[in-house]
């Protein structure tokens, strides 16, 4: 977890930042609100997913999940994606995602305030997707059922960044494209096997 910078606040009240580190709003810095379990993903992560990525993410439709900070979802609009889905279920949080969008200018950035079964039972049949980012608490972890509805909502090609406290093992029809760790951080690019 990033540590949170303020002077002498309430805890709700202060603030942590993270910088973006590519595209078109390289250096520039987002602030998110201290609260329990939020922990950016780390720049050395997001520069791996990245590279493996490629650089630019033209034309991209992407789903950040678990938005948190909202880093991984602003750097692939930085970096050229098209729209981008930001699901939140702290309402301070996705407020401040929000300001963050907003000071952004990030045109093509969606916020919803919505636990994420929910918001994927929704979103089933309706919506797809190029790259969906799952970064879960670490406390929390991530339902089984999460990864069950993703592949109705990935696009042909499409791929799954996943972070967490350890490596998941992958069951059909998840196939491992690459994977790495920094620090105590495990860290997933997946694919669905063809048809």
């Amino acid at each position: 977890m990033e540590k949170a910078t303020g002077r002498s606040r309430p805890a709700q009240g202060r603030q942590g930042q993270v910088r973006i580190i590519g595209g078109n709003w390289r250096s520039r810095r987002i602030g998110f609100p201290d609260r329990p379990g939020l922990r950016p993903t780390p720049d050395r992560v997001r520069e791996t997913l990245f590279n493996w990525l490629g650089q630019d993410l033209s034309g991209y439709h992407c789903l950040d999940l678990y938005a948190g900070s909202g880093v991984l979802g602003f750097e692939a609009l930085s970096r050229g994606a098209s729209h981008v889905t930001l699901v939140e279920r702290d309402a301070l949080v996705a407020r401040a995602l929000e300001s963050s969008a907003k000071e952004l200018n990030a045109v093509g950035s969606r916020i919803i305030c919505s636990d994420a079964l929910k918001f994927l039972r929704q979103a089933t049949n309706r919506e797809r997707y190029d790259l969906i980012f799952l970064d879960p608490p670490f406390s929390d972890g991530m339902p089984e059922e999460v990864l069950a509805v993703l592949p109705d909502l990935l696009e042909p090609g499409g791929r799954i960044f996943l972070e967490g406290s350890s490596r998941r093992d992958l069951q059909p029809p998840w196939l491992l494209e690459k994977d790495g760790k920094a620090g105590k951080v495990f860290f997933q690019l997946l694919r669905r096997e063809s048809k």
